[in-house]
């Protein structure tokens, strides 16, 4: 997408490689909206500790750094032992599935490197392959976006009042997104619609992610409290609920994304509004047999007893030296705990439709369509 920093324009993709460095470059999404900044990570356990720390987040965004952090710790290794090279990559393998338990993405994104790498028959070779393929993983994540742009134009009419939920944009994935994918291509057809951003507690990413993104595509977009959406639901002001998803269950129709997701999945529901989730092929799991067995990432309490934020009162300027610095804010009573579980599973009878890069699909028709969608018996 293009980014304009500084009065500056120009085209961004939120995960790229640098084959020079040996360095995975991405775009630090904690410091936005407030700062727009490119880092580096030098070997795969920086590439794993930024997926971790959510330096980088959503599902094809990380699925395509947990690709090139494989292929990045295939090409530090030195030496000529494929045996060694093996455990290595196994290694490699494990540190980086473990950062973040609950996407699918970055699961299917390594396996598909090591399925490339099996053509090698030296270690050269398989670090040429890994390589390859962690680039034609990312390639292929901005190709399901623009897909399922295509697919999911067709459901916003003009003057559509659209709610969304986190970040399942640009940023999201290494270009494009998918729950935005829609509005991009809507967009680029001249139809004239209003966003409203779900805050999307603890982290905020709605407020602070999915905002700034529509920002700078100027789409017209208010930010709500996340427990304002029913309200607005009850009074007819929301037509059309696009999110996305960090796994599906190919198998049931089962979606896991940002908690508060199943609380908005059952208010549209309760008034007849149309929900649906879009998501690349990377996103579909086909072995998981229910939502119960999802991993459901449990995070720091601190992301719930407090917020991160940029001080900005300019009457403070000459008082505040700390005035523009990113900060972080207690808000609950100070000997209070919290649960902080970071997703939800939303079930196949609370969702409209599946978007897709081929197509548009009931959750119940995935497993029945498994071939189209990429399953591989």
């Amino acid at each position: 997408m293009n980014v304009t920093v500084r009065g500056r324009t120009r085209q961004y993709r939120t995960v790229a490689f640098d084959p020079t460095r040996n360095a995975v470059r991405l775009i630090e999404q904690r410091l936005l909206p407030h700062e727009f900044k490119i880092v580096a990570t030098k070997n795969f356990r920086e590439t794993a500790g930024a997926i971790h720390d959510m330096v980088v987040r959503g599902a094809g965004a990380i699925g395509a750094t947990a690709a090139y952090g494989l292929a990045q710790g295939a090409l530090a290794f030195r030496g000529h032992d494929l045996r060694k090279f093996h455990r290595h990559i196994e290694a490699v393998y494990r540190i980086l599935k473990a950062a973040r338990p609950t996407a699918v993405d970055p699961v299917n994104a390594m396996n598909g490197v090591r399925a490339a790498m099996r053509a090698g028959e030296t270690v050269e070779e398989q670090q040429r392959l890994a390589l390859a393929a962690a680039g034609e993983f990312a390639g292929e994540d901005v190709a399901h976006c623009e897909a399922i742009g295509r697919h999911g134009a067709k459901l916003i009419r003009h003057g559509a009042k659209i709610l969304t939920h986190c970040n399942a944009g640009w940023l999201a994935f290494v270009d494009v997104g998918t729950a935005t994918a829609p509005m991009y291509a809507a967009q680029a057809q001249g139809k004239k619609f209003h966003v409203f951003c779900d805050e999307t507690r603890p982290r905020s990413q709605g407020a602070t992610l999915t905002a700034w993104e529509l920002a700078q595509q100027k789409i017209p977009h208010q930010i709500i409290a996340d427990n304002a959406a029913g309200h607005l639901m009850q009074r007819g002001e929301i037509d059309l609920v696009i999110v996305g998803s960090d796994r599906t269950l190919g198998r049931t129709g089962e979606v896991a994304n940002k908690i508060g997701t199943y609380t908005k999945a059952v208010l549209a529901k309760r008034h007849g509004i149309p929900f649906y989730v879009a998501i690349p092929l990377s996103t579909i799991d086909w072995q998981l047999k229910s939502g119960f067995g999802i991993p459901i990432e449990e995070r720091h309490e601190s992301e719930v007893l407090g917020a991160w934020g940029v001080i900005s009162n300019p009457q403070s300027a000459i008082r505040n030296p700390q005035l523009g610095r990113r900060t972080y804010v207690r808000v609950a009573n100070p000997t209070s705990g919290a649960r902080n579980p970071g997703f939800d599973v939303t079930p196949p009878e609370l969702i409209t439709g599946i978007i897709t890069p081929v197509g548009i699909f009931t959750p119940r028709a995935l497993w029945r369509q498994r071939q189209r969608l990429g399953y591989v018996d």
